[in-house]
């Protein structure tokens, strides 16, 4: 490929650490991740920070040994949105490698990387895109030039619900896979249905579940209960949006992504409207090096050039314009 460019990406903006080399041609030429956890708590930020800190140097050194890249063209970094002490970190460590390198370096939005990516992963053209990660609900589609918000969480992205959930039930963090896994044997209990008009709101289901469990409420039935009643939630707002936009396919993007029962219901919701229902792999549902690569690049061959790379933690998806 003429002028092919690669470029090396760090992702800090939660609780992962990633590094990744990807190429203009959409080929991930390495993927390394390390991921802060607990058994007690969520995420704290300064200690996330300290975690980044200490293991940036392992992650970066494997990512280049794994690609065996013989040039690196451009360093792009997740500048936005993030908890700011990690995405300080992310900052650093790419103004770090683009002096090393002599190189351009990027800032680019988290949560469009996701959106951009899962086009790179899936055959979806123009979809309505369903992000659901630890601090994200959002139903979002591309019109004039912006990512467009139909609808979001207003008080807890489902991600976060699913940890307090967790955490409330002892499952420690991150709690969605042991959720998903005890919902299986689980069976129905009521809890809080709450969408206002496109927007949905889980706190109230977060509280019911954690008064539910103290009263003695199994925690697969809870786990079951709280799975069923969120999917729901979602994947009606997600067929209004479809209904409105009348798009015909939908991208199920974020770390909650990796949940087969979210995917099911939304698959059946799919075909029901006769459309289209796509996932990004499992690998890289959750928070990635080379989706940040992705959009780096992507942004870099349109022109874009970033004189003062700064972190942005506030910056919301329909915050930035499609120049790509």
């Amino acid at each position: 490929m003429k002028n092919k460019i690669i470029c090396i990406a760090i992702e800090s903006t939660a609780h992962t650490f990633g590094a990744a080399i990807v190429t203009s041609e959409g080929k991930i030429l390495s993927d390394v991740r390390d991921m802060y956890k607990s058994d007690t708590h969520g995420i704290i930020p300064h200690e996330c920070a300290v975690h980044h800190r200490d293991v940036k140097d392992k992650v970066i050194k494997s990512a280049l040994e794994a690609a065996k890249a013989n040039k690196i063209d451009l360093v792009s970094f997740s500048a936005a949105p993030g908890l700011p002490p990690c995405l300080r970190v992310g900052k650093d460590v790419a103004l770090e490698l683009g002096k090393e390198y002599k190189i351009p370096v990027i800032g680019v939005n988290h949560s469009i990387a996701h959106l951009t990516s899962g086009l790179l992963h899936t055959k979806a053209k123009d979809p309505i895109y369903l992000y659901l990660s630890g601090a994200n609900t959002q139903i979002i589609a591309a019109i004039d030039k912006r990512f467009r918000i139909f609808g979001e969480g207003i008080d807890v992205a489902l991600g976060n619900a699913l940890d307090k959930f967790g955490r409330d039930i002892g499952l420690g963090f991150p709690a969605g896979p042991k959720v998903e896994e005890l919902a299986k044997k689980g069976s129905y209990v009521e809890l809080p249905y709450t969408v206002k008009g496109m927007d949905i709101a889980l706190s109230g289901m977060v509280t019911k579940a954690a008064h539910l469990f103290k009263k003695g409420v199994s925690k697969e039935d809870l786990c079951y209960s709280f799975q069923e009643t969120a999917f729901a939630m979602v994947t009606e707002i997600t067929e209004r949006a479809m209904a409105h936009t009348r798009k015909k396919e939908v991208l199920l993007i974020g770390g909650v992504a990796a949940n087969k029962r979210l995917c099911q219901m939304l698959n059946i919701m799919c075909d029901e409207r006769g459309a289209s229902f796509y996932s990004v792999p499992l690998k890289y549902a959750g928070d990635n090096a080379s989706m940040i690569g992705w959009q780096g690049i992507l942004e870099h061959k349109a022109g874009r050039k970033d004189a003062n790379p700064d972190i942005r933690p506030y910056e919301r998806t329909d915050h930035v314009e499609i120049i790509w």
